[in-house]
């Protein structure tokens, strides 16, 4: 038979399950790291030719803004400028011409009373609608009122602003007997 005497001064301690779970709860944290550290690896990967597109991307805006600025420094010399301001000359020129000037003239023609002349008309396009600046001559107020008030009354005029009202002297306008000279502006409608 044997005997077992524990002649130590302290009691054996059993360290056997500490050191088990220890090693277990290491073990379980070095698999958690390795799927963590393939998962991040993994997204790296996938993310390299994202980088890559961001990367052309960027590139390609910075060539672009190159380009922007280049073309803003042509546009900017005199040659460039000459050549922009013949061609919004020519435009302004097209539209002058597609306003339907003979409509225009048939209403002005119902709306003008007798004694009153249209003496300068001039139509410009603001926004898709015609804004027409009329000076026009009266041979009396009486006339003139009665001109402002057919404007008002009128379907394809609206918006009446008169600007500037003269009364000529006896010079060159004697011929015309315009006695009262208005400008005034007006939106075109056509129905």
């Amino acid at each position: 038979m044997k005997l077992h005497l524990n002649l130590a001064t302290k009691p054996l301690d059993n360290r056997r399950p500490f050191l088990a779970s220890s090693a277990l709860l290491g073990a379980l944290a070095i698999v958690v790291l390795v799927f963590v550290s393939h998962a991040a690896y993994r997204a790296w990967r996938a993310n390299r030719e994202l980088r890559a597109e961001i990367s052309q991307y960027q590139d390609q805006i910075r060539a672009d803004r190159q380009k922007q600025q280049e073309l803003e420094a042509f546009f900017r010399t005199p040659g460039a400028q000459q050549v922009l301001n013949r061609a919004a000359f020519l435009n302004s020129l097209i539209g002058r011409r597609s306003f339907p000037w003979t409509k225009v003239f048939m209403d002005l023609e119902r709306t003008l009373p007798p004694g009153v002349r249209v003496v300068r008309i001039s139509p410009a396009l603001v926004n898709d609608r015609a804004k027409v600046t009329l000076t026009v001559g009266a041979s009396s107020d009486d006339g003139k009122i009665k001109f402002l008030k057919a404007l008002e009354d009128s379907k394809v005029f609206s918006d009446v602003e008169v600007e500037q009202e003269r009364h000529p002297q006896q010079t060159n306008q004697q011929t015309q007997g315009d006695k009262v000279e208005v400008s005034l502006t007006v939106w075109y409608t056509t129905i």
